[in-house]
């Protein structure tokens, strides 16, 4: 009996989801645990493994279509193998058009949902491109590969050139050469994700009252403690290297417990004040910039914050972030400084109320004690939402994380 494969239950804030890729294609054979397919959500994108092992004997939903929650993919024919066609005999001769006709009618049948909507958009002869499936079965892939080697089609014959006036070339005007090379366009549809944020940030920009203030900090005390310790750190803590994030995420668990109001959110006409810290951390992931979130960040040590910020960061580039990984959320650090940025104002991640960016690490000359001395600076920026933050208390919980920062033995004395 065949085993129904469906889609994951979506939780409530997402909607439904989209078919990004088939791994696998009907009558291809799976093992228990395979990746069968990629779903994208607004958040993550989701993989579907095969229950158990068999072939997949019919898909239901091909890639690019949107699906809703539980919704049937494929069945499974549990057991089975995959049936591979045995090599026929050769055919008597037959007239051109007919053993052409067969032919593409042979490469049809062998080829998946995903490769036969490439052929068709294309308008390619099935019976030209090489399978590389089992039982010769044209993949994807296979089509791809026809289409990237395909030549380009020979170029029309060029006009005949016009009859030369009689005019002499003194008196003929002087037309600048144009550009020799093509000028390239390629449209292709948002992803889902990429949509989703587009999304979130205008509705942080249209929705909230935002508003940024900077700051500056000294990274030297840090960099010197960092420098002091780091070998020493990453030997006890197996391995996990000591960074700036972690730093900062405590310096803001610290501040956020003084303003509570930057850790609260706006519900309608009613305030939500959280009595935790669960800070989100900004880290780039293929489909776009996400935010996964460390629960309970004022309970977490220092090496605990660097290494749930190194497995988030992989989770995120191998696109195996969880949808439970990136709810919730009271506060945000986001770290342009990776990428070389001196300073912007970050953008709002609704319904919080406050977000901090820093930037790059960078010497400049500062006035210290009447004397000029070269540091190494950082630039850090709060934006937050003044329907609910006054200024004044924005500048101080910038201050309170600066001092933090710059005497980092107030984070553990809590001072």
């Amino acid at each position: 009996m065949a085993i129904e494969i469906k889609a994951p239950s979506f939780p409530e804030s997402v909607a439904d989801g989209e078919i990004a890729t088939w791994h696998k294609q009907e009558g291809e054979s799976v093992s228990r645990d395979e990746l069968i397919v990629e779903i994208e959500t607004d958040k993550v994108v989701m993989e579907v493994v095969a229950p158990e092992d068999g072939v997949i004997s019919k898909i239901h939903a091909a890639e690019g279509e949107t699906i809703q929650s539980e919704q049937l993919l494929a069945l499974l024919e549990p057991g089975a193998a995959a049936s591979v066609q045995p090599a026929s005999e050769p055919a008597p001769a037959q007239g051109a058009d007919t053993a052409g006709a067969k032919d593409a009618e042979d490469a049809e049948g062998l080829m998946g949902p995903a490769a036969r909507q490439l052929v068709e958009e294309h308008k390619l002869d099935a019976a030209s491109i090489s399978g590389t499936g089992k039982g010769g079965r044209i993949t994807k892939e296979d089509v791809l590969a026809h289409l990237k080697n395909k030549p380009a089609a020979a170029p029309a014959a060029a006009p005949a050139a016009p009859a030369k006036p009689s005019v002499s070339e003194d008196t003929m005007p002087q037309v600048p050469a144009g550009p020799t090379g093509e000028r390239i366009e390629k449209r292709v549809p948002m992803t889902r994700m990429r949509a989703r944020i587009a999304e979130r940030l205008l509705e942080a920009t249209h929705g909230t009252a935002m508003l940024t203030t900077f700051n500056e900090v000294n990274m030297a005390p840090v960099m010197a403690l960092r420098e002091k310790y780091k070998e020493q750190f990453e030997k006890v803590h197996n391995g996990t290297r000591l960074g700036f994030m972690g730093f900062f995420v405590k310096a803001c668990c610290e501040a956020l417990k003084r303003f509570p109001e930057v850790n609260a959110s706006i519900d309608g006409t009613d305030v939500v004040y959280h009595g935790y810290q669960d800070i989100g951390v900004a880290v780039s992931a293929p489909g776009g910039l996400v935010v996964p979130v460390l629960r309970d960040a004022d309970f977490m040590s220092l090496a605990d914050v660097e290494a749930a910020i190194r497995d988030l960061s992989l989770r995120a580039r191998d696109s195996k972030l969880t949808i439970d990984d990136m709810t919730g959320g009271t506060f945000t650090v986001t770290n342009g400084g990776v990428f070389g940025s001196l300073m912007s104002t970050p953008i709002l991640n609704p319904p919080q109320t406050g977000i901090l960016g820093m930037h790059k690490i960078q010497e400049r000359p500062m006035a210290v004690d009447g004397e000029v001395v070269i540091l190494p600076m950082m630039y850090l920026a709060l934006s937050y939402d003044h329907r609910l933050i006054d200024g004044k208390t924005a500048v101080q919980f910038l201050v309170a994380v600066k001092d933090l920062i710059e005497d980092p033995a107030r984070i553990l004395l809590q001072l």
